[in-house]
């Protein structure tokens, strides 16, 4: 029977959709999501993958149980060969072991099947992450066994590889025994079993003889009551063997024998196995795939959270800095004295005068080593631009890592960055100094550039020349910070009288119009520039955040290709009419 191209293809997408790395941080159960998705990927890898690409290929049959059930001794019973180490130290198999027949070894032995598992041949049991290969001549073409670890071992690895090769399974040959046939360990696989409609035969072992009739009554019980009725159940007594490695006699395992090789020899029930447990898969897919792109929708949501809260830290350093240049704060301390010099020395007056009263200025202020006082209003102006933007971009930083801190997300995305890297991000980068300095000498020179551009009108030419453009830019800077909401005291008479004097001047100059016009593009341009020097830094942050998680269509292409699978699962081959003769095996493989 040929397998469905279409539908084969709509697999194939899905899983290159499940390449992405969907849930990177810690959002909602994110350990349940990665365990799904774990397993989902293993399901398509190890079984739906290969099964449709190859669909009259053997059967897989996982003997699947509990610690100490007895899985290696009856592998080794079944094909009267010691092919596993059955022995009383737990967990006793380390290492998967699979058994086919000599026409069957080349399909098992290639990376078609379970591929994320190296393989090894030859005496002995094989090592961990691996999958030894056993070829065993009395066993029947058209259907391997595979050993698998205890589904409840102490070591998680092999707890999690029993899964994982319960998923590549065409039929589970589940074991148990008297004493824990009810455990609820093995009844959650059950359960699963019958939720994916995989194939499925349960071996009850170690039942007194006596015993037989009720436990077995009793475990046909459970299986009704877990939606498993009809399974076929299989009896072995106990028995006293000769040592923890002695195989079980013939006898005893013959029913499971002779239901597995007619089984193999009966082509239809292969079939109908592989479509059981095809279909039960595909089904299973259809429903946990979308609920994986709800979740994987989750994740990205988180991240955007994150980057939403960095993002509105720096908005604050923003405001911050606007504020600060509102409140008249950038005119305390030194910007003040020097506005004072520069102003109260005669300065701007002598402005009014020649300009050789300028250039004399300038000798006399050379010659004496003192700068001009102009110059020293632009240093302390650039100064205290600067400490505000420094001081703005400290508190965005710190109040960035402390609310990814708040967050279980955050904590794991800065956890992943190492622990250097989130002191560092909690304070404002090493380069801001520079990038800070460059941003307001680069706005000195638009200021500078404005009132140039706007002096070269015929109209006020002959006024800017009296006053220098020098002179100009900076009582134009004045007046941008000059609202002194923030000054208290004799600073407010000094500052506002100053700012007065700097704005009726510049009116006088260019007209009151022309001076808001002015002072509004001085204030926009600021803006603008310290808002690049925070982007500088907030990216800092949006790079932790790059890439990660689900690309945005990722979850809406996870829909669609379960979709696809649903709408092409009819595709699915139907069980060829057995040959004249055939007979298939007693009892349903569930």
């Amino acid at each position: 029977m040929a397998g469905g191209a279409g539908l084969l293809e709509a697999l194939g997408t899905l899983r290159h959709q499940l390449d992405h790395d969907l849930f990177p941080l810690e959002i909602g159960d994110v350990a349940a999501d990665r365990r799904a998705l774990k397993e989902l990927t293993g399901q398509l890898d190890d079984y739906l993958l290969p099964r449709m690409a190859a669909i009259d290929a053997p059967l897989l049959a996982v003997v699947g149980g509990s610690t100490g059930a007895g899985k290696s001794t009856l592998v080794n019973s079944i094909t009267q060969v010691d092919v596993t180490e059955p022995g009383v130290l737990r967990p006793t198999t380390l290492a998967p072991t699979l058994v086919a027949g000599p026409e069957d070894a080349e399909w098992f032995m290639s990376a078609r099947v379970l591929p994320g598992l190296p393989r090894v041949t030859g005496p002995g049991p094989g090592e961990p992450g691996t999958l030894k290969v056993a070829v065993v001549d009395a066993l029947s073409p058209g259907l391997a066994l595979l050993d698998a670890p205890d589904i409840d071992s102490v070591v998680t690895a092999n707890r999690e590889l029993a899964a994982q090769l319960l998923a590549a399974a065409d039929l589970w040959l589940f074991v148990t025994t008297a004493a824990r046939y009810a455990d609820e360990v093995p009844w959650s696989f059950l359960r699963s079993a019958r939720e994916r409609s995989t194939a499925l035969a349960i071996v009850l072992q170690r039942v007194p003889t006596e015993a037989m009739a009720p436990v077995t009554a009793d475990l046909e019980r459970l299986l009704r009551e877990n939606g498993l009725a009809g399974t076929p159940l299989f009896g072995v007594p106990e028995l006293v063997l000769p040592s923890e490695k002695a195989r079980l006699p013939a006898e005893a395992v013959q029913p499971i024998t002779d239901w597995l090789a007619a089984l193999s020899a009966d082509a239809r029930s292969r079939a109908e196995v592989v479509r059981r447990t095809l279909s039960g898969a595909l089904d299973s897919l259809v429903t946990r795939v979308p609920v994986l792109a709800e979740h994987a929708d989750r994740q990205r949501e988180g991240i955007a959270v994150l980057r939403d809260v960095a993002e509105k830290s720096y908005d604050s350093a923003m405001s911050a800095f606007d504020e600060g240049m509102r409140d008249g704060s950038l005119l305390r301390g030194e910007v003040l004295a020097r506005w004072q010099d520069f102003i109260g020395t005669g300065d701007l007056m002598r402005a009014l005068e020649s300009r050789v009263g300028r250039v004399r200025d300038r000798i006399v202020a050379f010659v004496r080593g003192r700068p001009a006082p102009d110059r020293e209003l632009r240093v302390a102006l650039e100064t205290g631009v600067e400490s505000l933007i420094r001081s703005s971009a400290e508190g965005a930083a710190e109040r960035a890592v402390e609310s990814w801190l708040a967050m279980p997300a955050g904590r794991d995305l800065l956890e992943r960055a190492g622990v250097a890297a989130a002191g560092r991000l909690g304070r404002a980068s090493p380069e801001l100094r520079v990038t800070a300095g460059e941003a307001v000498r680069a706005w000195q020179g638009e200021v500078l550039e404005l009132v140039r551009t706007e002096g070269a009108n015929k109209r006020f030419a002959a006024r800017t020349a009296s006053f220098g453009v020098n002179a100009l830019s900076l009582m134009l800077m004045f007046v941008a910070f000059a609202s002194t909401g923030g000054i208290t005291g004799i600073e407010i008479g000094i500052a506002g009288g100053s700012s007065l004097v700097s704005q009726k001047l510049l009116e006088a100059i260019f007209g009151d119009q022309a001076v808001r016009t002015l002072t509004h593009q001085a204030r926009a341009d600021l803006h603008r520039r310290v808002r690049a020097v925070l982007d500088d830094e907030l990216a800092r942050f949006a790079a932790l955040l790059d890439g990660i998680g689900p690309a945005e269509e990722t979850s809406a292409n996870l829909r669609v290709a379960a979709r696809a699978i649903a709408e092409r699962k009819g595709e699915l081959p139907v069980a060829p009419t057995p040959d004249r003769g055939e007979s298939g095996p007693s009892g349903d493989p569930r």
